[in-house]
């Protein structure tokens, strides 16, 4: 079984967390160790950006961290390279999260090939056309037995929502707002409401909700509302201050529990 169809499968009542960070920072040869120490310390699954010069969705901080780990040497034949280095010693689900230009760069099927290669259970390409992505990207992706998690927003209608839910399998990522990526104080009644009628729809997939989650609050609206969730921006900032994912990862925990 895909290990993260073996992760919603396997939680029960439990919430999940997941930590978004790119690959190549704080230095380009600690990805690994960076992914060890989030599954020694409890996360459930990994989110690895892929970095990239242009990434539309992604506010400041990790367009920042991006900026850095290009300038440190990250591409994808590196970053396979190090996660095939960790394979053995990883057990939680890996997911490669870039945008489609680098995959297209490096190819389709040997993009997927290199996951199955290297440990990894899926990919999120936030700027993937549905179209492309039945017509292409899903053959290879099913081939290497691969999960290609799609991202809704408050912006995507109800028959959208359920032709992804239709035909993609693993979880969806439920955006938080139409905005780009950035930690929030606090989700809205608008957002709460989104929240809601998302609930309502009683989709096949789990859900988890990512952007702008940085705090008790944040956390607390996402685990209420979904099967977990996703933190992304304040972990990389985090990370980037301290150069170490277990100094990042305490300050993370305290700033989710006050």
């Amino acid at each position: 079984m895909n290990k993260i169809n073996q992760i919603f499968s396997e939680r029960g009542d439990r919430k999940l967390l997941s930590l978004y960070f790119c690959a190549g920072t704080p230095t380009l040869d600690g990805t690994g160790e960076v992914i060890k120490t989030m599954e020694r310390r409890g996360i459930d699954f990994i989110e690895v950006g892929i970095p990239f010069s242009d990434p539309l969705a992604d506010g400041p901080v990790i367009q920042t961290a991006a900026t850095k780990a290009l300038k440190n040497g990250m591409n994808l034949k590196t970053l396979f390279a190090q996660l095939k280095a960790i394979k053995d010693e990883v057990n939680i689900p890996l997911i490669l999260m870039g945008y489609l230009n680098p995959i297209l760069h490096y190819g389709i099927e040997q993009f997927c090939q290199s996951c199955a290669d290297s440990g990894v259970s899926g990919m999120i390409i936030p700027d993937l056309p549905f179209d492309d992505y039945l017509n292409t990207v899903k053959p290879a992706a099913d081939k290497y037995d691969l999960r290609v998690i799609m991202l809704i927003t408050p912006e995507t209608s109800e028959e959208r929502i359920r032709f992804i839910d239709q035909n993609t399998d693993g979880f969806i990522y439920m955006v938080s707002s139409a905005a780009i990526t950035g930690a929030q104080k606090s989700f809205d009644e608008q957002k709460q409401e989104y929240f809601r009628h998302i609930n309502q729809m009683q989709l096949r997939n789990p859900r988890m909700i990512g952007f702008g989650i940085s705090n008790q609050q944040t956390l607390k609206a996402a685990q209420d509302n979904a099967a977990g969730a996703i933190i992304g921006s304040k972990f990389v900032t985090l990370l980037d201050e301290t150069g170490n994912a277990d100094a990042a990862l305490d300050q993370l925990f305290e700033a989710l529990s006050v």
